[in-house]
């Protein structure tokens, strides 16, 4: 009983807490994965001509795609909160702000999902299909998912701001290495390209390419060293006083 206590007040080693947060960190970018690169880019697509069929065919991988993508944002909530434990001793301000820069992020991109499963109420052999004619069939069902990826990148301010925020605390923190905090600073500023999406898009390798290098870096960290007990406790301590 004493366990339980313990992991839901969040008295937990901050050295537990951040080989969590690395894991659902990773779980993030995986589920991230498989949702929006195998299946939204991968089955489905954005070619007008073919995007009709491409959902006819499959319905049932966009269900499950959906679904993925709620367990990615799931995964995202909770680590957020781990983060705000683990950064509150270097600033409780700051390390707020990030996380409510994640959360709104989250539901920004959680909301814009609904229109990811939206061309299944439209496409045959749903009941709107019948009153529906191919032109405008395929009108919406391109307009849905372009609505899902315009939400995803609003989302991705939201987290490149937070990646900011958070990477200045670990740069100011003395139990992780400035490295990381380094690194966050490039892949957040990367992300907030995306205030001009034909921007973004244009130099999106580059873009996806250090946000996932630096957040692999971070995870990899959290996950095999965790942070400096000692050093986060001291902090702590030099905060709350």
């Amino acid at each position: 009983m004493s366990v339980v206590r313990s992991v839901w007040l969040g008295d937990t080693s901050p050295r537990f807490n951040a080989r969590v947060a690395g894991v659902l960190s990773l779980l993030t970018i995986v589920t991230g994965f498989v949702a929006e690169m195998r299946i939204s880019n991968g089955l489905i697509g954005r070619d007008p001509s073919h995007v009709v069929a491409n959902v006819v065919a499959h319905a049932d991988q966009i269900r499950m795609g959906f679904a993925v993508y709620l367990v990615e944002m799931v995964a995202n909530v909770a680590a957020a909160a781990l983060f705000y434990v683990l950064l509150k001793p270097v600033s409780r301000s700051l390390s707020l702000m990030g996380v409510c820069l994640t959360l709104v992020g989250c539901a920004i991109k959680t909301t814009g999902r609904v229109f990811f499963v939206a061309p299944l109420f439209v496409v045959p052999p749903a009941s709107f299909a019948q009153a529906l004619g191919p032109e405008s069939i395929q009108a919406l069902t391109y307009l849905f998912l372009k609505l899902t990826d315009r939400a995803a990148e609003m989302g991705l301010v939201f987290f490149g701001f937070a990646t900011i925020v958070k990477a200045y605390l670990i740069l100011r923190s003395t139990f992780l290495p400035r490295i990381l905090g380094a690194a966050g600073m490039v892949a957040g500023t990367g992300w907030l390209l995306f205030l001009s999406p034909s921007l973004a898009y244009r130099y999106s390798t580059v873009i996806i390419g250090l946000g996932v290098a630096s957040s692999l870096a971070l995870i990899l960290w959290l996950i095999v060293v965790g942070v400096d007990a000692p050093k986060w406790e001291a902090q702590a301590r030099s905060s709350a006083a």
